[in-house]
């Protein structure tokens, strides 16, 4: 496996710019030589330019924090999503494989159907409803047909302080509105970018330390916070917490109206059941995932500099 020499491994994260990249630039520093690299210097979609990167850089681990997540534009743009979702991590896949490199690579709640109320496992049937979801399957799929060593993590709702996020939308519609409407009947757990990012560096510092238990490790797993509820229970949750903060809206958590998806319509359909068994994940790592209310109340005090609640 390629190293810099006294710099530990050369670890390549894509997507840096992003969300989860922002918050993996600095969970991943501690691990080895890290170059973040965003869209604008290199395009998952971009086969040519890809490969000119990895063979520039020979990284002995490659992180793909970079996806296309436009949902509902995906449904129009299938080829642009698959390009990215799918071929870019089928290409990553094949520069591990063939470079003895490692792959960590992020993919999603949307590669199921969203059906029944239980936590969806790692092993159970998948059945994307929409383009995004399929694409991201696909990519899953050609990472692990491979043979490269890799970990995919599979994860829901994410949030982080930096860039947009539902949370952050619903405070500035709260600010902006005597009323809501938000959907009652999809069902997942809030996950932070910053808790995605922290394990990441912890499964990577083991599988990197460890190598002879690594291969053992290499696969699948689920990571998101522990609980659930309703984008409508997120979105009253947050707008009680910025009240408590001191401060003000026009729209209150108790006049946020709950709707079925049926009401609010879309070009792509959402998982009605995004809940994520990840007992594999905590008895790999021995970690406890935190509920997460926390996480989006640390999130909302960031994103908007509140301090503790008047009085």
């Amino acid at each position: 496996m390629p190293e810099s020499a006294n710099r530990g491994p050369r670890i390549l994260l894509l997507g840096a710019d992003g969300q989860l990249g922002w918050e993996l630039r600095r969970a991943l520093l501690p691990l080895g030589e890290l170059l973040p690299v965003g869209r604008a210097q290199a395009d998952l979609g971009d086969p040519e330019a890809m490969r000119a990167l990895l063979s520039r850089l020979r990284p002995a681990v490659v992180v793909n924090a970079a996806a296309y997540t436009a949902v509902d534009r995906a449904q129009s743009e299938p080829e642009a999503a698959r390009r990215v979702n799918a071929e870019g991590p089928a290409l990553l896949a094949d520069y591990a494989a063939a470079n003895g490199a490692w792959l960590l690579h992020y993919s999603t709640d949307y590669v199921f159907d969203g059906s029944g109320t239980r936590p969806w496992r790692e092993s159970d049937p998948t059945g994307p409803l929409g383009v995004y979801g399929s694409t991201k399957l696909a990519g899953e799929q050609a990472i692990r047909a491979s043979g490269c060593a890799h970990l995919i993590l599979r994860t829901s709702w994410v949030f982080a302080a930096r860039g947009s996020n539902f949370a952050k939308t619903m405070v500035r519609l709260a600010r902006e509105r005597d009323s809501l409407r938000v959907v009652a009947d999809q069902v997942g757990a809030p996950t932070s970018a910053e808790l995605i990012a922290d394990l990441s560096a912890l499964a990577l510092h083991r599988l990197l330390r460890e190598p002879d238990l690594a291969r053992a490790n290499t696969g699948l797993y689920h990571l998101s916070s522990s609980g659930c509820t309703s984008w409508h229970g997120y979105a009253c949750h947050v707008l009680r917490h910025v009240a408590q903060r001191g401060m003000s809206l026009r729209c209150e958590a108790g006049k946020v109206q709950p709707v079925a998806s049926a009401e609010y319509p879309v070009a792509a359909p959402r998982p009605a059941n995004s809940r994520l068994d990840c007992g594999a994940l905590r008895d790999w790592l021995g970690v406890w995932l935190p509920p997460w209310q926390p996480q989006v109340e640390r999130m909302l005090d960031e994103a908007w500099g509140l301090g503790t609640p008047p009085g």
